[in-house]
């Protein structure tokens, strides 16, 4: 357990933990600050198309051999990235570690299913949830406290100690029987391209909606052609045979709603704090804290719930309070407390640690222990596409109106968030 959480401490934590220091590494390689979004985005972009190509190699060469795989790439993407003293090459290291973090990402799953056992599954489910929820929000406050003591190349180098400390671990890491199935490299090309292409799409949408829809239309196109010839396969590397069992679409809808819905939040709540309320710095720091805390404080009690309680009524129930917490957000006037802000933030967290944990559960539960790397995969790319997703809200609430920019992306996350509810909603009225 120790081992699984290091690793996803790593994968997660780089997400975001580059954002702060994007100001300081383009002033120092003098670059433009677009140019140096790409620094970002070059990671995200490859751990998203990565993720499912991956967890079918992994159901190839087996859980352990492949985590040992993605921390040293992790490792060496890294390192490459430390030593980097152009664009280029940074771009270039992210872009490999992206590979090594999608490596360890699409085995989270999976290997929490291995474990645990099924009476404690909620349990585990809560912890993992819990540390993704805090880490992701919690990249951007640790990268702040290493540039503020240390140069920027140090906030990819603290990785490669913990890198070495977590290969200590990886002989104690289960493993599964792999299987023998040939490795299906066309379908992992379209994967890539489908969801490379969509999540571009998304992004370019306020600024160039012409080129946007054509790149949404042409990932569509790649997107069938790829779900037909997964039809046609007993094991496809895009598990649509999961995607068959009614429990485990609901739960994947509902979790890229979700994530969708935190994402553009956490993107769009500093300047918003900053812009639209008015608040420095610091109180934006305080009041940034109140959502993980919360989320966190209620993921232990929802990993207990979720072992005797339906997954949709306790999802259905997180979705409806991240929503409502949201909604005030954006309904509060300039001049409120500082109290009322908290308060909505809190309620939003608290959904969304409560949503979490049930909803995982009920998808990696519902798939073949067999397939428990396949339903793996899937999980971490829903998780991470809707978090793709958040973010191209972000740029399109910002393209309806530059001052109303965070208010609207709010007001989108708050939409990301009701639709989840719709469908814990509906999936209670089918299955209960």
């Amino acid at each position: 357990m120790l081992t699984l959480l290091t690793g996803m401490a790593l994968a997660v934590l780089d997400a975001t933990i580059a954002n702060v220091a994007l100001p300081t590494i383009s002033a120092d390689l003098g670059i433009s600050s677009a140019s140096a979004v790409w620094i970002v985005n070059a990671y995200n972009l490859t751990v998203v198309t990565m993720l499912l190509p991956l967890s079918a190699v992994a159901e190839r060469v087996g859980f352990r051999r492949m985590f040992a795989c993605g921390l040293g790439l992790f490792l060496c993407g890294s390192l490459a990235s430390a030593l980097a003293g152009s664009l280029a090459m940074l771009i270039a290291a992210r872009t490999f570690q992206g590979v090594g973090a999608a490596t360890l990402m699409c085995l989270f799953g999976g290997l929490v299913r291995n474990i645990y056992p099924m009476r404690m599954l909620g349990r585990g489910i809560s912890v993992n949830a819990m540390a993704v929820g805090v880490l992701t929000v919690m990249g951007p406050t640790i990268g702040s406290a290493i540039l503020s003591v240390a140069s920027w190349p140090w906030i990819f180098a603290v990785n490669v100690p913990i890198c070495l400390a977590a290969f200590f671990g990886v002989r104690m890491l289960p493993d599964v029987p792999t299987t023998a199935k040939p490795f299906d490299w066309l379908s992992a090309l379209l994967c890539m391209l489908a969801l490379a292409l969509f999540i571009i799409g998304v992004d370019h949408l306020a600024a160039r909606p012409g080129r946007a829809l054509g790149l949404m239309a042409a990932a569509a196109a790649l997107g069938y052609v790829l779900v037909r010839r997964s039809l046609q396969r007993p094991a496809p590397l895009v598990p649509v045979d999961l995607l068959r069992v009614n429990t485990i679409a609901y739960a994947v809808a509902a979790s890229a709603l979700s994530f969708a819905a935190q994402m553009a939040s956490f993107v769009s709540l500093p300047f918003y704090f900053q812009q639209v309320l008015q608040r420095d710095h610091l109180t934006t720091g305080l009041l940034m804290a109140a959502w993980p805390l919360g989320a966190a404080a209620t993921a232990p009690l929802a990993g207990r719930l979720s072992d005797s309680l339906s997954a949709a009524l306790l999802a259905g129930i997180g979705a409806a309070a991240m929503g409502l917490g949201l909604l005030a957000l954006v309904l509060l006037p300039v001049d409120a407390g500082l109290g009322w802000v908290v308060a909505a933030m809190v309620v939003a967290g608290v959904g969304f640690g409560f949503f979490q944990t049930p909803n995982n559960r009920a998808m990696l539960t519902a798939a073949p222990i067999s397939r428990s790397g396949a339903a793996g995969g899937l999980q971490a790319v829903t998780r991470v596409f809707g978090q793709s997703f958040g973010t191209a809200l972000v740029a399109l609430g910002f393209g309806l109106s530059a001052s109303g920019g965070p208010t609207h992306a709010l007001a989108l996350g708050s939409a990301c968030a009701f639709a989840a509810l719709a469908v814990n909603a509906w999936r209670y009225r089918r299955m209960g």
